[in-house]
């Protein structure tokens, strides 16, 4: 038995589950969600929760997808009522965000300004040194803050770089003079 995917998922109010055709349908007040259904992963759904089931527990691998699938559905239902949200730091002199349309140009450090394009569904805004990314796909939010973070990674030695606001960075002394 799976341990998470076991436990039901609770459908608050004000939001639409559909399952049909191999697709579940999620829609909540900041928007809409589609995702297609695993085979292997019965979905069952009442008038408060969804029930996730597998048709062989015994079976390693429909049991890991009955926990992945059940994080993914959870993540939808959340996703279209609260939404998620990542915060992205950037220090060193001279580096700075600016967002423009759906876009965010970031100078960090190099010759030129880099443009980097919003996935759809992803809005961002800018305060002080903070990157804040918003939006209702967890998938989408985390992947455009790793990719944001992949333009200017911290170094070890000043910290300068774009990191994740609840990320540390192992400092390192650097070079000691000779005596």
């Amino acid at each position: 038995m799976s341990r998470l995917g076991k436990l039901p998922i609770e459908i608050p109010a004000g939001t639409q589950v559909k399952i049909e055709n191999g697709l579940i349908t999620v829609k909540g007040p900041k928007g809409e969600l589609k995702e297609k259904t695993i085979d292997r992963v019965i979905l069952e759904l009442g008038e408060k929760e969804i029930k996730l089931s597998v048709k062989n527990p015994e079976d390693k691998t429909e049991r890991s997808l009955w926990g992945m699938f059940r994080g993914i559905v959870n993540n939808m239902v959340t996703g279209v009522n609260k939404g998620f949200e990542k915060k992205l730091e950037i220090s060193g002199v001279g580096y700075r965000a600016a967002v423009s349309g759906n876009k965010l140009v970031l100078n960090a450090g190099y010759s030129h300004p880099v443009n980097f394009q919003l996935p759809e569904g992803v809005t961002a805004k800018v305060e002080g040194n903070a990157i804040i990314l918003n939006g209702i796909n967890k998938y989408l939010v985390g992947e455009a803050a790793a990719r944001i973070r992949k333009v200017r990674p911290p170094e070890p030695y000043k910290g300068k770089g774009i990191k994740y606001s609840d990320e540390t960075i192992r400092r390192k002394a650097g070079k000691t003079a000779a005596k």
